[in-house]
Parts: C-alpha cells; sequence; structure tokens
C-alpha cells in the first residue's frame, strides 16, 4: 500500500497517510477541519537485494570512465602475463619427456 502526502488549504498543515490505492482521497484537515488536497511525491527510492544486482551496476559515468583508466585493457597481454604462460608450459613440456 502506498502513502500519499496531503496538505491543508487552510492551515498549509502537511500530513502523510497509508492507505489503500482503491480508498477515497483524505478531504479533511486532521489538524484544522479544512480542506485539503493530495500532493504529487516523488516516491521513494528502492535497492535491489540479493544475487545478481551490484552497487557498481548503477555508477555515474565519469566514475565508470575513470575506472577504465585505471585498469589496463585485457585484451593486451601484459609482459609479465605472457612469461608466466610461458615457463607454465615449458614446465609442461620437461615433465611429459621426462
Amino acid at each position: 500500500m502506498p502513502t500519499y502526502q496531503y496538505r491543508c488549504n487552510d492551515c498549509e498543515y502537511e500530513f502523510e497517510e497509508f492507505q489503500s490505492m482503491t480508498e477515497p482521497p483524505i478531504t479533511v484537515c486532521p489538524h484544522c477541519k479544512g480542506h485539503t488536497r493530495r500532493l504529487i511525491s516523488g516516491g521513494a527510492g528502492f535497492l535491489f537485494k540479493g544475487s545478481g544486482f551490484y552497487i557498481t551496476d548503477y555508477r555515474s559515468p565519469r566514475y565508470k570512465a575513470d575506472q577504465r583508466k585505471e585498469t589496463p585493457d585485457s585484451s593486451t597481454p601484459s609482459p609479465k602475463a605472457s612469461r608466466t604462460a610461458d615457463s607454465t608450459t615449458s614446465s609442461k613440456k620437461t615433465s611429459k619427456e621426462a
């Protein structure tokens, strides 16, 4: 059930009411018994919880651009990575030959 915001036209008193969507709007101010109107609100924020949702999925474009600058390109292997791959390949060859 949503929470609706109301404001009194007479005394400017603002209040919230937890109502079903099918209930009629409140028309009488609980403070001064004047006429009220329902306000348009921005709603509430929400968070995804559980697996598959990450806080970094909704980062700003600037943050993502800065991260790309700091992270090395994964398509070009670094010299250290190629040396490690060569050493594991050569060690496998020597163990097969023995």
